[in-house]
């Protein structure tokens, strides 16, 4: 090596690049762990010294032993269980019925004029305010409270595909045309994939409508699921029963969201 010349290693380089992102990638796991371990800690630190009224407040160690007594019980795996069924039964059926629509919308332009002032006028009115309604058609088993879910559903899901298919690049629809494409083709080979990244945050958000609509409906309607538990709890004012319920919502709302981002990575890895 010449005296004065530095020699550079592009393979030591590049190795300490990867190190470099190694540890920015765990400060940010860490963050992402310590700050609700910080809220927790100090809400117990708060409700164990009287700065808060441990009684609206009781300390998470409480909600906790709350949770293993309940789950011991059996009692809180019914409530999971039922409220699981209605919000994978809602979504289903909110979620493909938008998809093949919002296809068709996007596609062809008579199915999207026909279709969209039904969705525009029906979209602002909140599911929850037509429950009245589904409660008197579907009366108040099951069903009533499966279709107030797939109805929250159903227009996040719908809105986003329509706008992921129009947003598809002009061309590939030309080149389908030109090479004869089946109407089959247009479906799978180009709407569905070209449509997925808006299609999947329409998704993302209606699973998200999903938790708020359930516990609601089984607030208004219902006489067991997550909902009913923390409807009944505050009724009673057994609040550390009523936070298992608002710790449950949280939990799989985040569970949720977790695998659809996984779903995202799987299906979409260049985004």
């Amino acid at each position: 090596m010449n005296r004065g010349k530095i020699d550079y290693d592009p393979f030591e380089i590049e190795q300490q690049e990867w190190k470099k992102r190694q540890v920015r990638e765990r400060l940010k796991q860490i963050l992402t762990i310590t700050s609700p371990i910080f809220i927790l800690i100090l809400w117990e630190f708060l409700s164990r010294t009287g700065l808060v009224d441990a009684r609206f407040f009781p300390a998470p160690t409480a909600i906790i032993a709350t949770f293993l007594d309940m789950g011991a019980s059996g009692e809180l795996y019914q409530h999971i269980g039922i409220s699981l069924y209605r919000i994978f039964a809602g979504f289903l059926l909110g979620v493909i019925p938008a998809i093949i629509l919002g296809l068709l919308m996007g596609l062809y332009s008579p199915i999207r004029h026909f279709f969209s002032p039904l969705v525009m006028a029906l979209m602002p009115i909140p599911t929850l305010a037509l429950l009245p309604i589904i409660l008197i058609i579907f009366g108040i088993g099951e069903v009533s409270k499966i279709v107030t879910i797939a109805g929250s559903v159903f227009f996040p899901v719908i809105i986003n595909t329509v706008a992921g298919v129009v947003n598809i690049d002009r061309i590939y629809l030309d080149v389908a045309k030109n090479y004869g494409a089946s109407t089959k083709d247009f479906f799978f080979k180009i709407a569905l994939p070209g449509s997925l990244p808006v299609m999947l945050e329409g998704i993302q958000m209606g699973q998200a409508i999903a938790l708020l609509t359930i516990v609601a409906a089984e607030m208004m309607g219902a006489n067991s699921g997550i909902g009913y538990l923390i409807w009944t709890s505050y009724s009673s004012f057994i609040l550390k029963e009523m936070y298992v319920g608002l710790v449950l919502i949280s939990f799989f709302g985040y569970l949720f969201s977790l695998l659809l981002r996984g779903l995202q990575r799987k299906l979409l890895p260049w985004k």
